[in-house]
């Protein structure tokens, strides 16, 4: 009986801690992907030397702009959500939840942080610690393609379905290079859990240089931040929505429907973040940070509270997450948009050999200092 307890008790936990974990981490996740929406427009008046967005106001006070992502919900809450009559409606319905929800899923194994001691039970900072979880990415992260394709061939338009078409292609394309530009990190930590992997960018190269994936493989980061960012159908790879050519899988959406497709889009920034981070910035890792507290090169040690170490870690984890996404931001509006035909050339002509490249000068190196 006293078993029968214990083991209950340890499944209340656990569940009582995955529930803590959803909740607080998908939440942060969507209150920033509505900052983004602030900061795309902000980003795009800075550089354009404009003002930018900043009349929504409560009570007099506008904050800069800051109410203007909650002005947003509630007009397109008070939208009219409109379907085509010669729309498939259940699959018009379907598409912004196949494009929507995929993308969510994926936070559920991407690592925050490293553990924290909570009334003496270690809880893991990852929602969902799967062995193979960077292969569960590659692909949750190809069923956006559906999202993608439904919602234009089920709108009945031509212009949506042309959109849908290119961005079925673009997707389908760049997901080769993204998985292969991942291979020699494969190859180097021996692992495919990603919080193990973070875990091994924490050795220090000698002695000094944190193992960082950004350090081992620059060349895959560089492949892999490109590709990312045409997963993203972001510019300069949106040619699914040209809004110059009146071309776009979603077009003929409204209301809360659109707001999915478009909502999507800045998760999918958070995502690419998050990964960019996690694969080749040592995810949550800061340089000479550990179980203890800071042990630097030298000897020296300055011992930490368990509870701060662990606030830098998943501080270190947000400042990076934040920094990459300004960086796209940044892109979107520096960039002009590339051709189709340029786009698919640069996916299978230029990315794809460099990073079949890449892997065959990776096995080289370890065959030649003896790791193979």
């Amino acid at each position: 009986m006293m078993e029968l307890l214990e083991a209950n008790k340890d499944m209340l936990l656990f569940t009582g801690a995955a529930v803590l974990k959803i909740g607080v981490f998908l939440n942060a996740i969507m209150g920033f992907a509505g900052l983004l929406t602030l900061a795309e427009r902000k980003v795009s008046a800075l550089m354009q030397d404009r003002i930018g967005p900043n009349r929504a106001s409560v009570f007099g006070f506008a904050f800069n702009g800051l109410f203007h992502p909650a002005a947003d919900g509630i007009k397109m809450i008070l939208k009219e959500d409109f379907v085509p009559g010669r729309a498939d409606k259940l699959l018009f319905t379907l598409a912004p939840f196949f494009a929507l929800v995929p993308v969510l899923a994926l936070f559920a194994v991407i690592p925050f942080g490293d553990y924290v001691m909570v009334f003496g039970y270690q809880l893991d900072l990852v929602i969902a610690e799967i062995p193979l979880s960077l292969f569960l990415v590659l692909a949750l992260s190809g069923i956006a393609i559906y999202g993608v394709f439904l919602g234009g061939w089920a709108s009945r338009s031509n212009f949506a379905l042309l959109g849908a078409l290119r961005g079925a292609a673009q997707m389908v394309s760049y997901e080769v290079v993204l998985g292969l530009t991942l291979v020699g990190l494969l190859m180097i930590f021996g692992t495919a859990s990603l919080q193990d992997l973070v875990r091994a960018q924490g050795r220090l190269l000698f002695g000094w240089l944190p193992a960082w994936g950004v350090v081992v493989q620059p060349f895959a980061f560089i492949l892999f931040f490109v590709a990312a960012i045409a997963e993203n159908k972001r510019t300069p790879f949106d040619l699914v929505e040209g809004e110059s050519e009146i071309i776009g899988y979603f077009m003929e959406y409204s209301s809360m429907r659109f707001a999915a497709f478009m909502f999507s889009e800045f998760v999918e920034i958070i995502l690419v973040s998050m990964l960019s981070a996690t694969l080749f910035f040592g995810g949550w890792q800061v340089p000479y940070l550990y179980e203890s507290g800071f042990i630097l090169p030298g000897g020296a040690q300055f011992p930490l509270n368990h509870y701060l170490i662990a606030a830098l870690q998943t501080g270190a984890f947000a400042a990076k997450t934040v920094a990459f996404s300004w960086l796209l931001l940044v892109i979107r509006w520096s960039l002009p948009r590339f051709r189709f035909d340029q786009l698919m050339g640069l996916c299978w002509k230029r990315l794809l050999p460099l990073a079949l490249l890449n892997i065959l000068l990776t096995g080289a190196v370890l065959l030649f200092l003896g790791k193979i």
